[in-house]
């Protein structure tokens, strides 16, 4: 069996766990660039569909506050229940889709997740090392 030193062992150590977090480094990156891209792709959506929803929106609620004319209710009635109802979904629809847009959506839970891991082994073997160092000593 060869023997390693401790600042032998501890250089070796030092070098792979460099090395280990500069591929993590680099995996956060690709994962940051996906997520980005993620959202640049959902906002464009987003973006796209409000300005067809828009004019849709605005023929619809017109024709709201007239079917509420044909039954009998006053015009300025008709459009004040219509604008509060549209106000009101409007405002539940925009909560909840900014809900989705925190920034806690956007952060890189993977990469995360195997630099603790990597973090929990590499400590694992510097404790392995340095006992395996202890017993070649005391034998």
């Amino acid at each position: 069996m060869q023997t390693r030193s401790i600042p032998t062992i501890f250089t070796d150590l030092v070098s792979q766990f460099a090395n280990l977090l500069r591929a993590e480094g680099q995996l956060a990156r690709v994962e940051m660039s996906e997520k980005i891209s993620q959202a640049a792709a959902g906002l464009g959506l987003l973006v796209a569909g409000a300005v067809l929803l828009i004019p849709a929106l605005v023929i619809l609620l017109q024709a709201a506050v007239a079917a509420l004319v044909d039954n009998g209710l006053k015009e300025p009635w008709s459009a004040l229940i219509v604008g509060g109802v549209a106000l009101l979904i409007g405002l539940i629809l925009a909560l909840v889709g900014s809900r989705r847009l925190k920034a806690d959506q956007l952060v890189p839970n993977r990469t995360i997740h195997q630099i603790q891991r990597d973090v929990s082994v590499a400590k694992q073997q510097a404790k392995q090392a340095r006992q395996d160092y202890e017993q070649q000593r005391a034998a």
